[in-house]
């Protein structure tokens, strides 16, 4: 296996990382086939539209989020979730500010690679 986080990650241990303007990432666990983040924002911060080759399902922790998935936008608010299939492009706007959980389908090497860095 090429990717395997620690079994327990704290949140108050694991690295906050600045993606965007008014957001943050923590990575909370992965191994080859899943990673799991949660990424915080800033009321009015913005999470710019793209598209990546993984699965993806979203779980609104806190706040509201204006959020689009190919040419549909809904608003979503805490306890809402969404599911982004492959090379989908998606966005969100943060209205209040609050944090989503991003599980991926295989690991975003990216995202690992980009903490090396």
């Amino acid at each position: 296996m090429k990717y395997k986080s620690d079994l327990f990650l704290r949140a108050d241990h694991v690295e906050k990382e600045i993606v965007a303007d008014g957001v943050t990432r923590q990575i909370l666990g992965f191994d080859d086939s899943i990673l799991m983040m949660r990424a915080a924002f800033e009321q009015g911060s913005v999470g710019y539209v793209h598209q990546h080759r993984h699965s993806q399902v979203t779980y609104v922790e806190s706040g509201v989020f204006d959020f689009t998935i190919g040419s549909r936008t809904e608003r979503l608010n805490v306890g809402d979730g969404a599911y982004i299939p492959p090379d989908t492009e998606h966005g969100a706007v943060c209205v209040e500010a609050g944090a989503l959980l991003d599980v991926f389908s295989p690991v975003r090497e990216d995202f690992l690679e980009e903490r090396k860095a």
